[in-house]
């Protein structure tokens, strides 16, 4: 038997990999700026809608009364988008995933308009899947027509590298993610040379976003001393629960999907959906509402400020009103409304056993949700991860992500084929 070393995947030659690195700057920079752009006008659109219109007719900011008229008429405005503007804002939401295959140019700008409402208009959907989306497109059209013999998977790549790094302030995640993807297919050089091109698109998708908006998803939590016996049961506990509880909506999603889709039209769904999710807001109050990033900094800066109960509310709210909100048509992505709810559901688990630290309960409670609805390994540890600034919880991350994974994996995806049965 030989005892020779196994050879090192060959390098690829430099220069291959330096024509790429001009092109994955642009595609970053330019992915990011498309995310803050759409970010920035929601936003504006968002104070008018809950703050100087309420104000300007004398009715609560985030009464009952305007909570489900606001919703309400951002399904109809939704509604329009969808069933008036070319290309219908894209194909169905239900169908779609992070990263899909370059749309049509001619969908974008229905389906970044139909984005901005939801966004603005208290929706519980976030942006990243129509972002991504939006992005892939132009860069695969504009790519092509400047090299037009380049891989369409550099494009979709490059897009998809430069959105993730900028939505979550960092090129790390992207860089884990496409690990993954480029780990199972065959190609020339290591696989670092091939993770080059997105690591750069992501790295500076991420420091253009540092740089114009200075975006932070660390919840200063109370500080985590450090690892105990009893940290690791409850880590394994939350992260299970917390799985089983995001399982339940994936479970009720075709069913949910299939209701509204019985209606029809988008002008009937989509305005439904809205006054189920108003209904939702006035039973979970007015942090559910939103993409729910900004809200769930308000539930951690005190987690000792509502009861059990009140947490086990708003994560079962919100967790309905993502599900309604994703089955109706309403465009948008599912991280950040799924993180509120595993936020939720970790302090629920503080408040009902005090000894569970609530550093733990969130970051297991982030991570049990995500890995059900997102179906993505990657994405949930390191979400979860960023959400504190401690590198002590890691190790209880990974061994609680082992039971909550087993639940989860070979099941049925948040996600649908066109026929409208789930993905496993």
């Amino acid at each position: 038997m030989s005892t020779e070393a196994p050879a090192e995947p060959a390098q690829a030659p430099a220069r291959r990999l330096l024509p790429l690195i001009v092109p994955s700057v642009v595609v970053g920079a330019a992915a990011a700026l498309v995310l803050l752009g759409v970010s920035l006008l929601a936003e504006q659109l968002k104070d008018v809608l809950w703050e100087t219109l309420p104000d300007a007719l004398d009715v609560g900011r985030y009464s009952v009364l305007w909570m489900m008229v606001m919703l309400t008429a951002t399904g109809v405005a939704v509604g329009l988008v969808v069933w008036k503007v070319p290309g219908h804002a894209g194909p169905d939401p239900a169908t779609t995933g992070l990263v899909d295959p370059p749309l049509p140019p001619r969908l974008l700008p229905g389906l970044l308009l139909a984005t901005v409402l939801a966004l603005a208009g208290g929706v519980s959907l976030g942006p990243e899947n129509p972002i991504t989306a939006a992005n892939i497109a132009l860069a695969y059209w504009l790519g092509r027509k400047a090299a037009p013999r380049s891989p369409a998977a550099l494009w979709m790549m490059l897009a998809a590298a430069g959105t993730i790094g900028a939505l979550f302030g960092t090129p790390v995640a992207a860089a884990l993610i496409f690990s993954e993807v480029l780990a199972g297919r065959p190609g020339p050089g290591a696989l670092w040379d091939r993770l080059l091109p997105p690591l750069v698109a992501g790295g500076t998708g991420a420091l253009t976003m540092d740089l114009l908006a200075h975006p932070s998803f660390n919840l200063s939590l109370p500080d985590y001393t450090g690892p105990h016996w009893g940290d690791l049961l409850s880590a394994l506990v939350v992260a299970s629960v917390a799985a089983v509880a995001g399982m339940a909506a994936v479970y009720a999603f075709p069913y949910v999907h299939g209701a509204f889709s019985r209606l029809g039209h988008p002008m009937l769904a989509i305005p439904v959906g809205g006054l189920v999710l108003g209904l939702l807001g006035a039973l979970g109050g007015h942090l559910t509402l939103f993409k729910g990033l900004d809200e769930v900094k308000t539930l951690a800066a005190d987690p000792d400020g509502w009861s059990a109960g009140r947490f086990a509310l708003m994560a079962v709210v919100k967790l309905a009103a993502l599900l309604v909100a994703a089955a109706c048509g309403f465009r948008g992505g599912r991280i950040f409304p799924a993180v509120f709810a595993g936020v939720a559901l970790g302090l629920c688990a503080h408040a009902l056993v005090p000894q569970v630290h609530p550093t733990i309960g969130v970051v297991c409670g982030v991570l049990g949700v995500l890995l059900a609805v997102t179906r993505q390994g990657w994405i949930s540890l390191f979400t979860a991860a960023v959400l504190v600034s401690d590198p002590a919880v890691l190790p209880l991350l990974v061994l609680a992500s082992v039971p909550a994974w087993l639940l989860v994996t070979g099941r049925p995806q948040m996600q649908l084929h066109d026929d409208g049965t789930p993905i496993r």
